[in-house]
């Protein structure tokens, strides 16, 4: 009689086919149906399911997915809460069928509808699922070395295979792709040479198995799986695989799947109000990338901010990703359970603003729904709001912003009881908020009550040495999401990229780089392929020393500026447009007091 404890129960080829079909592992669906709700109805659904939204007709066929991002456009676009859903909101989506098997999706989406034959709609499968199918999968693999051919065969993520001393047998494509590697040269290499940080070889030698265990990997953060392989009780190597391409993805997908067990019946849609909206980020500090002095403190500086429950005033150009350091701020904090509530207070219409902000009462405006609405205050109860462009909300709101952030108390619309709300405030503007106080057209008390920690977030061409970091990453990302093969930046055009001022920040390098890694043709992106801004633009020695004018009149800017604030650094630091520590650096090296 064979050894349990040796050997896993037999599982050939077929049996594992079989395990791995989506029927096994798909869940009833988060759906609704089209022309049945309005847009507010799905905002609803989405926030407490925390997912895409798949939408199917009367006869159940799936017409495409409602996303997340899809509604919020739509409100900032202005498109009324009581519009009905249209055909042309929706995202094509992939459908796949009940026998397809879980190592053949390339998992891109949030969500994708399970269908049958008659293309109508029976299940759906999400990160959350993946996890437990990869879990199963790992199982399988560590006593059976017939399965591994199988998912090196067909694995959307990276498997790679050492044998005892550490050199690479077998990778998968999806490795390769990942790493930038082309052919399969690296057979035979040991894998140190070829994996960043790689303890796979230590796997293959000590027989222990590391799992969920983050790895750093061409500087991203990755959650990897290093598994024994043993044959005849023997160990003959170790099989890694990149898991999920983010700390944070993981953390997600468990906080998720902890949800799930608490919710009603994905068939169930939420008609009250009453329920709990939980609403979790996708950002935390580990995916704000860069090593810039000027990153660096600003991430210290918002640790530092999460502690608190302090109003937080987070300013900066366009771009530079304000409400990501607001996400993070709040997953950091003690309030990391709540929700986390964004609002843009220039994309909603000024005679919408107050009831998209405090809610109101059943009848206390024409078209108002039955038993009234909550606001955006309340819904972020127990968590974080956060009021993006706050600069630019009218003169009357700013007085009642004021009044909730004094008595943590709102007024609905059309009401005559005030409500009482825990909320934490992050506010956002690129907008120089005190010349507004000057001018009159900002609240002197709302600026001083909102900005009780400054964080100011530096634009690109101010942390110049993140740049090749952040184009590295959005290439990797893109490139997966369109399924090509990882693309290299030759020197000369990276050159190019680094000394551009980027005016749109992390945004415009974002679409960037989107740009370039579908249209570019070939593996090199070369200085002819950048958008005619960066490449035309006058060659800068990014890196090279400061000529000595250069200098001299630098040091004379600051000279002058320090003088004018009377030796204030902070706000010499901020007229001058750069971080205070910048500023500190610039002072000791030119040795002034």
């Amino acid at each position: 009689m064979e050894n349990s404890t040796d050997q896993l129960s037999v599982i050939d080829e077929s049996d594992l086919q079989s395990e791995l079909q989506v029927i096994h592992w798909m869940v009833p669906p988060h759906f609704v149906v089209y022309d049945n709700h309005s847009i507010h109805d799905i905002l609803e659904i989405m926030q407490y399911k925390n997912n895409d939204l798949i939408v199917i007709d009367q006869d159940h066929v799936v017409l495409g997915v409602i996303t997340q991002q899809m509604v919020n456009r739509l409100y900032l676009e202005g498109i009324s809460p009581n519009q009905k859903l249209e055909v042309a909101w929706l995202e094509i989506s992939p459908t796949i069928f009940p026998d397809t098997s879980i190592l053949h999706i390339p998992f891109n989406e949030q969500v994708i509808p399970v269908v049958n034959q008659n293309d109508k709609l029976v299940g759906s499968i999400s990160t959350r699922e993946m996890f437990v199918a990869q879990e199963f999968l790992i199982s399988s693999i560590q006593h059976n070395v017939n399965v591994i051919d199988i998912i090196l065969d067909i694995a959307y993520e990276g498997v790679a295979l050492v044998d005892r001393n550490g050199f690479i047998v077998k990778m998968n494509q999806a490795y390769r792709n990942f790493l930038g590697i082309i052919s399969e040269d690296v057979i035979g290499k040991h894998v140190t040479e070829v994996i960043d940080n790689t303890e796979l070889h230590l796997t293959a030698k000590t027989g222990i198995p590391q799992r969920g265990k983050v790895q750093v990997i061409q500087g991203q953060k990755m959650i990897v799986h290093r598994i024994p392989i043993w044959q005849n009780n023997e160990l003959i190597g170790a099989i890694g695989m990149l898991i999920f391409e983010g700390v944070s993805e993981l953390y997600r997908i468990l906080e998720n799947a902890t949800q799930a067990s608490k919710e009603d019946s994905p068939f169930s849609f939420i008609s009250e109000e009453k329920k709990k909206i939980e609403v979790t980020p996708l950002n935390t500090f580990d995916r704000i990338l860069g090593v810039s002095d000027e990153i660096n403190a600003c991430k210290r500086l918002s640790k530092k901010a999460a502690r608190t429950n302090a109003t937080v005033l987070i300013t900066g150009e366009t771009g530079t990703g304000k409400e990501v350091f607001a996400q993070a701020i709040h997953q950091s904090s003690g309030r990391s359970q709540g929700p986390f509530v964004a609002i843009n207070c220039a994309a909603i219409p000024e005679n919408l603003l107050e009831s998209e902000l405090f809610g109101y009462v059943e009848g206390a405006f024409t078209g108002a729904k039955k038993g009234g609405s909550q606001g955006k205050f309340e819904l972020a109860n127990g968590g974080t709001i956060f009021l993006d462009e706050i600069g630019d909300m009218p003169k009357h709101m700013q007085t009642k912003i004021l009044r909730v952030l004094e008595e943590r108390k709102v007024m609905k619309v059309g009401g005559n009881q005030e409500v009482p709300v825990n909320v934490r405030v992050i506010a956002a503007t690129h907008q120089a908020l005190l010349e507004k106080v000057k001018a009159g057209s900002f609240r002197e008390d709302l600026y001083y009550r909102l900005n009780v920690i400054e964080l100011e977030i530096p634009p690109l061409r101010r942390r110049r040495s993140d740049i090749p970091i952040l184009f590295a990453y959005y290439l990797k990302q893109f490139s997966l999401e369109n399924k090509v093969e990882v693309k290299k930046v030759d020197p000369t055009a990276m050159e190019k990229v680094m000394s551009y001022d980027w005016p749109g920040n992390i945004r415009q390098l974002i679409n960037t780089v989107e740009q370039l890694s579908v249209l570019v043709d070939g593996q090199i992106i070369k200085t002819i392929h950048l958008p005619a801004a960066i490449r035309d633009q006058q060659k800068v020695m990014v890196g090279q020393p400061l000529k000595v004018e250069r200098i001299e009149k630098e040091k004379l800017t600051i000279e002058q500026m320090l003088e004018e604030v009377g030796g204030n650094k902070s706000e010499a630091a901020k007229r001058l447009g750069i971080h205070r520590t910048t500023l500190h650096k610039k002072m000791k090296q030119y040795n002034l007091k």
